[in-house]
């Protein structure tokens, strides 16, 4: 009874370990023919070969990394770099776990997220400081974000100056509007002040023509001379004496006859 309860137990751990190997036997057969539908750039199918075996075997490695690479080419990056992370989580090895990670910054460089890039470049580095690919690759994404920054702060730099310029002849435009607006209230003062002098003027101009004329008033110099009666007599008979000489002459012209001149004979 002993006996056969071993033997019963042995045939149970071979038919397990047949299974086992038979269930691996299926994945391998899986992604290798995944990988050569990959080969002959069948990405769709492939693509199902890779989660077909990934049904089977949730963390293989290999499956999760060779799924990336399809998604990748297919241009679904962000589902590509899930299937990276997750082979760098489940890696067995250093290796398997640098090539993830190779892969996940291959990601951020067709992103242009050169920041990212370049610190999973550095991560897989350290996993294999010899792979000659990421440490280019790595170089590559340093200098690419190393330009962004400057022409960042090149753009910065060109921005604040526009700002600043932009300020200035803002204020210059206020400047120009305050100074339209005060020239009108003191063109409007001259003109007042211009009138208030002519009218200053205009009074003075009369008051000077009152003063005048009250001055010739009171100048007995160009008063008219009064007459005393006497005077006044005298001067009427010689007005009358030198009226009756003109009208004797006038008289004695009429009387005269007026012989005409001869005819000159031929």
């Amino acid at each position: 009874m002993k006996q056969q309860i071993l033997i019963l137990a042995f045939l149970l751990v071979t038919l397990m370990g047949f299974a086992q190997t038979s269930e691996t036997k299926v994945e391998d057969n899986l992604i290798y023919d995944g990988n050569e539908l990959h080969k002959s750039e069948i990405y769709a199918q492939a693509e199902k070969k890779y989660r077909s075996a990934l049904a089977r075997a949730p963390k293989n490695t290999i499956a999760q990394h060779n799924l990336g690479n399809t998604l990748f080419d297919e241009s679904y990056y962000g589902e590509a770099f899930n299937a990276y992370k997750s082979a760098t989580m489940s890696a067995q090895s250093k290796e398997e776990k640098h090539s993830a990670l190779h892969n996940m910054g291959n990601v951020f460089m067709n992103q242009k997220d050169y920041a990212k890039a370049v610190e999973t470049y550095k991560e897989a580095l350290r996993n294999n400081p010899n792979d000659d690919q990421t440490r280019y690759n790595y170089a590559l994404a340093k200098e690419l974000l190393e330009n962004e920054n400057q022409n960042q702060d090149q753009n910065q730099d060109q921005e604040n100056k526009d700002n600043k310029n932009q300020q200035n002849q803002d204020q210059q435009n206020q400047d120009n509007k305050d100074s339209d607006e005060q020239s009108p209230k003191d063109d409007s003062k001259d003109n007042k002040d211009q009138d208030q002098e002519g009218e200053n003027k205009d009074q003075q101009n009369q008051s000077d023509k009152e003063k005048d004329s009250k001055n010739q008033q009171q100048d007995p110099k160009t008063q008219p001379t009064k007459l005393s009666p006497q005077q006044l007599k005298n001067l009427l008979e010689a007005m009358n004496n030198e009226e009756k000489k003109v009208q004797d002459k006038v008289n004695a012209k009429k009387a005269k006859p007026v012989t005409p001149k001869s005819k000159k004979d031929w």
